[in-house]
């Protein structure tokens, strides 16, 4: 090992120490003092919930852990959003659980919430996977109410959603375990079967102050909406439990006995672990944005046996395509190559960037595996396409648009994995969340933006300093810099991987050595949802 290996190996476990640090801090949602407060009333968390749902011992993968991070912060915070989404295993079937974490503001819907809530039900349709929900909220935050209420993509949406997923057969069950109020009333009652727990669980339209000062009527929230009224009386929820665990249990009961699926047939393997150690992932890593390395050294180390079958090897070098298997699934990985290479003409090629030949690589690749019914794994660390006259009289532009065109009209599932860099046209044509991937994440390494912070920044500082000299402003080399210094603090924020996640640009944030299994359980999932459509490239042929 060398000395850059090293240096590399620190920066990148550095790296995640913070990660595994914000999850620690993420984690106790509205904090400890609340989580006590919980647990006094009888009731469990929500991550505590889920835990105990999944069978004991099985994989799971949390969606959107860092949903909310650094938002909100007038309103208090809200920590993952306000609810935890993971995909595990009940009973042996692979579902997806939506959680509320009633510590954050009792549960309460910020804008935010009702995006993860929205995500978490995209993925449930994609896959025709089942899903739980596990209601505990006091509904929408009425301080941000109309940037969650009345919109496309707001709150009503969630109820939309439960009707398509009924229509098409997709297992929905919910449990009500704390306060289900107002609009949120529907979201368990419109699922195939409810839960409600007793004395905790409470499920009306209006509660016993809204119905005294509407109409004038006296009665305590259990009388209107408890256990007992809705299981014995109105026959809104199917099953009464006696506390949370007797709830989750009904719920393991019930996945139990549900058939088995239509698969999409995707080919797989017994799963063989990579020759190569994944831990060196870390020191290939370069701590350097800027800095070159072999995207094939990554590669080797997350595939079964560190094999793959490079198509077009010595053709369109900055990007690499190849099949390979990980966790046992077939797959075709597209990869951005970060080191300097030479095309065919023997010209200089540099890494992280898209090429035309690159491009017309990757489109007819992307092409076969849809043929091939093979799933899609793209590796970004990207700085854009290429510029300049050359670049564009050899019809870039073409290139690129055939590309992107071959991404959006794939058919087969994707999967996209950020590494380093994703800026500008790169994060669209290697399967940005624009495109529908069925999930996509990012390691702590990651970058998105529109193009690198040191470029942004000048362009920004050109802008910003023509504005005030406008405005009769001297500016000074002083004043100069420490605009530079803000323009570039400011951006550096925004590129950052936890920035994109807070926003759900991303589906979370991931360790490096956990890519494997997101990627597996991914495929998994989309496994319960067969392919109906034909790949199409419309106008634009390969």
């Amino acid at each position: 090992m060398d000395i850059n290996f090293n240096k590399n190996e620190d920066h990148n476990k550095l790296l995640l120490s913070k990660l595994n640090k914000k999850y620690r801090q993420v984690s106790l949602g509205g904090g400890a003092n609340r989580i006590e407060k919980h647990h006094a009333k009888g009731k469990m968390t929500a991550r505590e919930r889920i835990e105990f749902l999944f069978d004991k011992g099985s994989k799971s993968i949390e969606i959107g852990t860092f949903t909310g991070d650094e938002m909100y912060q007038d309103h208090g915070g809200c920590p993952s959003g306000g609810v935890v989404v993971k995909i595990g295993y009940i009973s042996n079937k692979q579902c997806i659980v939506v959680a509320n974490d009633a510590t954050v503001k009792a549960g309460a819907w910020f804008p935010i919430t009702g995006k993860k809530n929205l995500r978490a039900q995209e993925i449930a349709l994609e896959n025709n996977l089942p899903i739980i929900y596990l209601v505990d909220s006091a509904g929408v935050y009425l301080p941000m109410q109309d940037e969650i209420f009345p919109d496309k993509e707001h709150f009503g949406r969630i109820f939309r959603n439960n009707a398509i997923m009924s229509s098409k057969g997709i297992t929905q069950i919910a449990a009500i375990m704390g306060s289900c109020v107002a609009g949120g009333a529907y979201l368990p009652i419109m699922s195939d079967e409810s839960i409600i727990v007793d004395k905790t669980g409470s499920i009306f339209l209006a509660g016993s102050y809204l119905v005294k000062a509407a109409i004038g009527e006296l009665i305590e929230n259990e009388e209107l909406g408890g256990a007992t009224t809705t299981t014995e009386i109105s026959g809104v929820c199917d099953y009464k439990a006696k506390d949370d665990k007797d709830a989750l249990n009904k719920i393991r009961s019930i996945v139990d006995k549900i058939g088995d699926f239509e698969k999409a047939g995707f080919n797989r393997t017994e799963p063989v672990t990579p020759k190569e150690d994944p831990n060196d992932i870390f020191g290939i890593l370069p701590q350097s944005r800027s800095e070159k390395y072999d995207m094939k050294e990554i590669i080797n180390r997350l595939v079964d046996k560190s094999e793959i079958q490079e198509y077009k090897a010595n053709y369109g070098k900055t990007l690499i395509c190849s099949y390979a298997r990980i966790d046992g699934w077939a797959v075709g990985i597209v990869a951005n190559q970060r080191t300097v290479v030479k095309n065919a003409k023997k010209e200089m090629q540099f890494g992280g960037v898209i090429y035309s030949d690159s491009a017309d690589k990757a489109t007819r690749f992307i092409a076969n595996c849809n043929q091939k019914k093979i799933p899609l794994v793209f590796l970004q660390d990207v700085n854009g396409f290429m510029v300049g006259s050359k670049s564009e009289h050899s019809g870039i532009i073409k290139d690129g648009a055939k590309m992107v065109n071959a991404v959006s009209n794939s058919v087969v599932p994707k999967f996209t994995i950020i590494i380093g860099n994703s800026y500008g046209a790169g994060n669209y044509a290697m399967c940005g969340k624009a495109y529908d991937p069925r999930l996509i994440v990012a390691w702590p390494s990651a970058e998105l933006a529109v193009m690198g912070g040191a470029q942004a920044a000048k362009v920004l500082l050109q802008i910003e300093t023509a504005s005030l000299k406008k405005k009769g402003e001297k500016i000074t080399k002083e004043k100069e810099k420490e605009i530079l210094k803000t323009i570039t603090d400011r951006y550096n924020h925004q590129i950052s991987p936890y920035y994109a996640a807070a926003r759900l640009w991303t589906d979370g944030i991931i360790n490096p050595l956990d890519t494997r299994k997101w990627i597996s359980m991914g495929i998994e999932a989309a496994n319960h949802a067969p392919i109906k459509k034909k790949f199409n490239m419309g106008i634009i042929q390969v």
